[in-house]
């Protein structure tokens, strides 16, 4: 016997306990009681006289309901309007509707709405009613159970695995159709989840799933969800997406006050010799490169993305060459103490550059982020914090001084039980103090588990290091968390010193931040600090260190060297 038989033959034992429900939805009393006394020995049944009767029972029964028998001459909503209703919306469609009708001129028309069945009148021996009745049932649970394992649970729509499957065979009937790939986003999902809480979150999902199921029903296609809060459609080329963004957004963000701001990458006109993954990862990078815009909502697939993909897959397979042959140098950026009239040296930062052989000097940002994204920061940072460790004790034996110096330590790096065992054996094994090695961590690591990252902290803490929060202001948590947390610095995140003195002109939001550290009892850094007017200006709030190029950029070993040994 196999697994979907065995799954049928325990939904039949169950259904031993319990009657199924059936509804008869028929305006003539005598064909409703006539249907009733064939069906209520085997099912349960409810009665509806009108459609608009029908739909608050089917509503009310969604979950239960087996089958529909549906008269398609009612009183105000005909049967077939009432038959496309159920069949456009995601959590009726499965439930089978058998019409009843003695104008065989329907039947075609009710089938193209998503009847399963037909029994014409007058009706026939009850015999013939049951076993339609019973067969239509049998038909709906099995494809129930095939449903159940290709469908995401939450939304109702395809899961990826196969949705890819039928893609493939949309791809063999439509071959000469012009087909897109779209990749839909909700922006900051994960904030969502975190303010409102996970049934509000899904609730948006659920949205979402609901309105591209009625976008491929009405355009042609099929839809999926991909994974949390990102979903595929392949459908019919298309030469406008601005109107499915605006349906999309308003659905998720419903009445509420909350706006959801959506993504859509578009690969349009698929090229359908390449892998059906691939596509949809190319819709993927046009929807990425729309992460930190939201006066756009839809970006396309073109040659200047397919540009950056090749560069990415080229620094990705890159990165193992580039750690052994030591490309990626260690940079250091000096920090000034401003608390005292003149600027004082106090310590310095480590930052990553990559020098490659081929493509030249290549900038943090292209490949930090990418890292971050597919796990490879983990071993970057543990070759920074070896360099710079071992710099640092260079400096102690041949100078006779040390500078301390903050590393960055990655959320995923968090995760790691040995991490506190690692800084020690640096500090051990290149002759350094606790003093000398300083940890950022971003404020956005602290809000994503901030219960694990504080006992992580804390361990840190507890063994000597001291902990600078990077990027402060940048990663919306509250007052109240930012008081529990185990910090001896807050770094201000430079988009404020950018913002109090480019944009706006008011250095006020400078001020607020400066008074939380002094509340909390830290010092506060600045960084991205670039003129004289910002240093004293923000010597004059009385913040206690800067670092950005007022003072110097940064710079590799051997000139932050020179540089010290002139200070």
């Amino acid at each position: 016997m196999t697994a979907l038989n065995q799954m049928y033959d325990i939904s039949e034992i169950n259904a031993k306990n319990r009657k199924k429900p059936v509804l008869i939805v028929e305006d003539d009393f005598i064909n409703r009681e006539l249907l009733n006394a064939y069906l209520q020995q085997e099912y349960e049944i409810l009665c509806a006289e009108t459609a608009e009767e029908a739909l608050r029972i089917i509503h009310g029964n969604s979950e239960t309901l087996s089958l529909v028998l549906l008269d398609l001459n009612l009183p105000g909503m005909k049967g077939l309007d009432l038959l496309r209703e159920i069949k456009k919306d995601i959590d009726l469609s499965r439930i089978p509707v058998i019409v009843l009708t003695s104008d065989t001129e329907s039947e075609v028309d009710s089938l193209n709405a998503g009847a399963s069945d037909f029994i014409p009148k007058p009706y026939p021996r009850h015999e013939i009613i049951l076993a339609r009745v019973r067969r239509s049932i049998e038909l709906s649970e099995n494809k129930d159970l095939i449903r159940w394992t290709e469908r995401d649970q939450l939304t109702g729509l395809y899961n990826r695995e196969y949705f890819y499957r039928y893609a493939e065979i949309y791809d063999t009937f439509h071959q000469d159709e012009a087909t897109d790939a779209l990749v839909l986003d909700v922006s900051h999902f994960r904030m969502m989840n975190e303010r409102f809480g996970r049934a509000y979150a899904d609730e948006v999902l659920k949205r979402i799933g609901a309105e591209l199921y009625k976008f491929v029903r009405s355009n042609g296609g099929i839809a999926c969800r991909r994974e949390a809060d990102t979903f595929q459609v392949y459908c019919p080329h298309m030469t406008d997406y601005a109107p499915l963004s605006q349906q999309v957004t308003a659905a998720a963000s419903g009445e509420d006050k909350v706006h959801v701001h959506i993504r859509i990458g578009v690969y349009p006109r698929v090229d359908k010799t390449i892998d059906m993954e691939l596509r949809f990862d190319h819709a993927k990078s046009a929807a990425d490169s729309l992460r930190n815009s939201f006066s756009e909502s839809v970006a396309m697939y073109d040659e200047s993305l397919q540009a950056v993909e090749a560069f990415t897959e080229r620094l990705l397979d890159d990165f193992r060459s580039a750690l052994t042959q030591k490309q990626f140098a260690v940079y250091f950026q000096p920090k000034y103490g401003i608390r005292s009239p003149k600027p004082v040296l106090c310590g310095a930062e480590a930052l990553v550059r990559w020098q490659h052989p081929e493509l030249g000097m290549i900038p943090p940002g292209r490949f930090i982020p990418l890292f971050e994204s597919n796990g490879l920061i983990r071993e970057l940072d543990h070759y920074v914090w070896r360099e710079a460790a071992a710099q640092i004790g260079d400096w102690r034996k041949r100078l006779g001084c040390s500078v301390p110096v903050s590393v960055n330590v990655s959320r995923i790096d968090m995760m790691d039980p040995d991490l506190a065992d690692t800084f020690c054996r640096l500090v051990e094994e290149n002759g350094l103090s606790f003093d000398d090695l300083h940890l950022e961590i971003t404020e956005s690591a602290y809000t994503e588990d901030s219960e694990e990252i504080i006992r992580v902290v804390s361990g840190l803490r507890a063994r000597g290091f001291k902990i600078e929060m990077d990027d402060f202001g940048s990663g919306y948590s509250s007052l109240n968390m930012i008081t529990k947390l185990p910090i001896d610095a807050l770094k201000l995140d430079m988009m404020f010193i950018r913002t109090a003195f480019y944009e706006t002109g008011n250095t006020g939001i400078l001020k607020i931040m400066l008074d939380i550290s002094r509340y909390l009892s830290v010092p506060m850094i600045a960084e991205g600090v670039e003129t004289e007017e910002q240093m004293l200006t923000l010597q004059g709030l009385g913040c206690d260190i800067v670092q950005g190029y007022y003072f110097a950029r940064p710079m590799p070993a051997k000139d932050f060297e020179a540089y010290l040994k002139t200070k």
